[in-house]
């Protein structure tokens, strides 16, 4: 009997007969305008606004991920936005395969795909490739992290250096998700990560004709508008929204558990914190991740992303589709 090509093998869809770009990406840090961009230029070029930042697929975090309105989605066609229950451990690889399975859809209607988010890693995947990693079932999950849930991360790092030296030497000894992870994947696998690292699988926008957009703001302003945001979220029900999460007593290591804002929004429910305190958090965290963003786009990224201002990014993407060869 054949072997069945698994998710991640399968080839990605081949381009849609469009004339050049045939896809748009935006990105940039947190709060930069990446979805009004998105959102604009899906209603001049008849576009469908597709997600690919890692917490704006959870169904739990509409507030505090800043995900569209439902006034704004209404407006365009959004795929692959809160689709996602916190309880679900979503990855890089998942959003590659959903992907794949959505762009032979868009092809068949001739609309055009506008990725937006700010998680460099899932450009990279959509465009570069992933290594492919293997999924690690549910009950080998629970069971590792039940069996080092009161390890302190140092100690982590010392049971993973036990049985994988070169993998522990490559991660950071405070890096407790990417130490987890190792650990999960030989307990699945009885290989370690690096074993599977060396075989990319390609992108599903592989050799596609893109514009790539990066929204350079300035880093003053930038951060003013992160702290008002954080002050608006808590305004439009962020706690309300973390209460819930709270109440479900997720595993504190799932993504969704680790959003901006919702560790410290925690600990003021529980009294460890004030208020006050909670804010300053979630505003300090969401300005060191936009820094790193920044920094990570800066350094691994190619160099044919176009870093433009938000101000006239519009007009300059437009432009792209009115010069000869654009749509």
């Amino acid at each position: 009997m054949p072997a069945t090509a698994s998710p991640l093998t399968a080839r990605p869809a081949a381009p849609p007969a469009r004339q050049r770009p045939a896809a748009i990406l935006i990105a940039g840090p947190t709060a930069s305008g990446k979805s009004g961009l998105a959102l604009a230029l899906a209603q001049a070029l008849d576009g469908v606004v597709i997600n690919t930042d890692s917490m704006q697929v959870y169904t739990d975090l509409r507030v505090l991920s800043a995900r569209p309105s439902p006034a704004e989605e209404a407006q365009v066609a959004h795929r692959l936005y809160g689709h996602v229950d916190a309880a679900v451990n979503y990855s890089v690889g998942i959003v590659s395969r959903e992907t794949s399975a959505l762009l032979p859809e868009l092809a068949s209607e001739d609309r055009l795909p506008i990725f937006v988010g700010g998680t460099g890693l899932y450009f990279r995947a959509l465009v570069e490739g992933l290594s492919d990693l293997p999924d690690v079932p549910d009950a080998v999950r629970e069971a590792v992290r039940a069996e080092v849930a009161d390890l302190p991360t140092p100690a982590l790092h010392a049971k993973l250096h036990a049985v994988d030296p070169e993998g522990a030497a490559n991660l950071r000894p405070t890096d407790r998700l990417r130490l987890m992870r190792a650990l999960e994947v030989i307990a699945a696998t009885g290989q370690p990560i690096a074993a599977f690292q060396g075989h990319r699988v390609p992108g599903p926008l592989a050799d596609w004709p893109l514009l790539k957009i990066f929204l350079d703001v300035d880093r003053a302003a930038l951060r003013a508008r992160i702290d008002a945001r954080f002050l608006a979220m808590m305004e439009a029900g962020a706690l309300d929204e973390v209460a819930r999460l709270r109440e479900r007593r997720l595993d504190p290591l799932l993504p969704a558990m680790r959003a901006h804002g919702v560790p410290g929004l925690i600990a003021y429910l529980d009294g460890t914190i004030s208020r006050d305190e909670a804010i300053r958090r979630g505003q300090g965290d969401t300005r060191r991740y936009a820094k790193r963003q920044l920094t990570w786009f800066r350094h691994q990224m190619g160099e044919d992303w176009n870093w433009w201002d938000p101000e006239d990014a519009r007009e300059r993407a437009l432009a792209a589709f009115s010069a000869p060869g654009g749509r």
